[in-house]
């Protein structure tokens, strides 16, 4: 504090210099940015990459139950066709069907073709 006269004046302290960063400060810090930054684009890229492996998982899942059913399908198809070509199931449409009858065992003749 000054005094002037009878009155106190206070005057105001000179401020305090800072020291201006050091170059290597500076670099110290940038290059922590720039690890910062990189880490965030390396942990940004394994969230895409296993956001990407659970879309590929939920669409094999989906594959495989659609394959599941598909196989069950086909095996009552090969169960039908099994059926429909069975030797009794072709007499009985051919007998009632279409009205062919056996021949008789007595009237079939061969013909030799002289080989």
């Amino acid at each position: 504090m000054a005094v002037v006269g009878q009155e106190a004046v206070a005057v105001p302290a000179a401020p305090k210099v800072r020291p201006r960063p050091s170059a290597r400060h500076q670099r110290r810090v940038a290059g922590g940015a720039l690890w910062i930054v990189l880490a965030a684009i390396l942990l940004a890229g394994v969230v895409a990459l296993n956001v990407a492996v659970l879309q590929l998982n939920l669409r094999l899942d989906d594959l495989g139950r659609e394959r599941t059913k598909l196989r069950a399908e086909n095996a009552e198809l090969a169960s039908q066709i099994s059926s429909a070509a069975a030797n009794a199931r072709v007499q009985q449409e051919a007998l009632h069907g279409l009205g062919i009858v056996p021949a008789d065992p007595s009237e079939t003749r061969y013909v030799d073709l002289g080989r």
